[in-house]
């Protein structure tokens, strides 16, 4: 069957269609996305505008006519954490419902962190033990650990990189002391959950997803995206720390000038880098492996499990 899962995410709402069949992996088929930026449309309230709710129904319905263009026979829809922690959230999930027909599943953070570790986990395989998961997005990081494909720990913090850039980093480039001031409050907030997981054993392999992980890796030298999924991508600690003082020293314009940076991406990349640098440290990973796989794909597995058992 032609699925298609609906992302309502920090940064984008993004439809991925996929070709789902029993007992094999999905196969991508059309790729939709439009940059909404939630996380930069609250209020002094921590409410999304008016503008940002009329702006998200149009959007929904704009892709509802492209999954339906692509004969997508069943629509999985979700929002993140814009959304989760909004104000106004309960107004914004039915205004979208009534505008569109779309009832948004608001996926909480820890959902966020098991589907996520459960892709990554399709993805490697049994073979490669115990596995870390750190996944970076707009407005929340996630960390998995496990040796199953449910985790032993997930948690989510407050931590993407949309959110942080817009509470910490307002000029560009950024101030020494901004910079100074959110490495200082990001390492903090990811040392308080370390303790969660420093009771497991030590994971055998560390794996980063999102956009933030996979722009790190390829300005480290990582394959281009076209060269495609297959390709073994990594990110070091090491590579990872000459990064950031040269991120932290351009503006938004110059980052987006580097290999696999785009434009609307560009201004949140050093937090994002600053969050990743902390996590890699402080659980004392030395490298992530890339995983194409996300959250997107962890919803598309669970809903073919459940078809599976039902």
């Amino acid at each position: 069957m032609r699925l298609g899962v609906l992302d309502v995410g920090s940064n984008t709402v993004h439809l991925l269609v996929v070709d789902a069949h029993s007992g094999a992996r999905p196969l991508p088929a059309y790729s939709h996305k439009e940059e909404l930026r939630l996380a930069e449309l609250l209020d002094e309230n921590g409410a999304i505008s008016s503008e940002g709710v009329e702006r998200l129904a149009a959007t929904v319905t704009a892709a509802l006519q492209v999954a339906e263009d692509q004969g997508v026979e069943d629509l999985l829809p979700f929002a993140t954490s814009a959304v989760r922690e909004a104000a106004n959230a309960e107004r914004v999930l039915s205004h979208v419902a009534e505008k569109t027909g779309v009832k948004l599943e608001v996926l909480t953070g820890e959902d966020e962190a098991r589907l996520t570790f459960l892709s990554a986990r399709r993805w490697f395989g049994w073979s490669v033990g115990r596995l870390l998961l750190l996944d970076i997005g707009g407005g929340s990081l996630e960390i998995a650990y496990g040796q199953d494909e449910e985790p032993d720990a997930a948690v989510s913090l407050p931590l993407g990189a949309g959110r942080l850039t817009t509470a910490w980093l307002p000029d560009d480039p950024p101030e020494a002391t901004d910079v100074r001031e959110l490495r200082r409050h990001v390492r903090a907030e990811i040392a308080r959950v370390v303790g969660e997981f420093s009771r497991f054993n030590a994971p055998d392999h560390a794996v980063g997803t999102s956009k933030t992980f996979k722009q790190l890796a390829r300005i480290a030298g990582a394959a281009r995206s076209a060269e495609g999924p297959y390709v073994e991508r990594k990110l070091t600690l090491g590579a990872l720390e000459e990064q950031v003082p040269r991120l932290a020293a351009m503006t938004a314009d110059e980052r987006s000038g580097l290999p696999g940076v785009s434009e609307g991406r560009a201004r949140q990349l050093l937090a994002g880098a600053l969050v990743a640098e902390a996590a890699m440290d402080l659980f004392r990973v030395q490298k992530v492996e890339i995983c194409p796989w996300a959250l997107r794909e962890g919803v598309i597995l669970r809903r073919l499990d459940h078809l599976r058992r039902s």
